[in-house]
């Protein structure tokens, strides 16, 4: 039996999002590269993405959400100095890394107590978060391999294993800035 022919998009739709809520898995330009994404929310999505991707079950994605407000649904809390530099960076291409252990969400954090937030730069993909909900979103590429710059590359790292594809032409950005807050000091941990 062949794989369904992954569905094509030129931009953030309605019905792309409703397919991610859904559970669906694909491939969607961010602010930075394309990422393999899957809603957050659902655990059976997140384990597929993983699969695909070929992902270290130990490593954490990060998610992408539509605001600050937006990742209180992982009950998150964040004290008014983490409130203050959040404000300042975002939206931005600066992911950062907050204390999450919450059991419910294990398949995000795979047993630690973090979890690292960006909430992207491009408004137009803040918004179609507002509809998809929070999405993971690693580089579109297998672990160890090169980012894919544009929907051919990521097409032949996955074929028809993921549902769909979302183009946006070449993306030459690289991964966020990746940052921790501890005791009120900001550290970079990669840039």
């Amino acid at each position: 039996m062949s794989m369904p022919i992954p569905k094509r998009y030129k931009g953030y739709t309605k019905g792309l999002a409703r397919a991610l809520r859904k559970g669906a898995v694909g491939i969607l330009p961010t602010d930075t590269l394309y990422g393999l994404v899957a809603s957050a929310l659902l655990p059976d999505a997140v384990r597929r993405a993983y699969k695909v991707r070929k992902r270290s079950p130990r490593k954490p994605s990060i998610i992408l959400a539509h605001s600050l407000a937006g990742i209180r649904l992982f009950g998150v809390r964040v004290s008014v100095r983490e409130r203050r530099v959040l404000e300042k960076i975002w939206p931005g291409r600066v992911s950062v890394i907050l204390h999450c252990s919450d059991k419910k969400y294990r398949h995000l954090h795979r047993g630690g107590t973090t979890l690292a937030f960006r909430v992207p730069a491009s408004k137009a993909l803040r918004n179609f978060l507002l509809v998809s909900g929070p999405l993971i979103a690693p580089s579109a590429n297998p672990e160890g391999k090169k980012p894919a710059y544009s929907i051919r590359e990521a097409e032949r790292y996955f074929g028809n294993r993921v549902d769909f594809y979302c183009d946006k032409g070449v993306l030459r950005g690289k991964p966020s800035t990746l940052i921790s807050i501890r005791e009120g000091k900001t550290v970079v941990l990669r840039k």
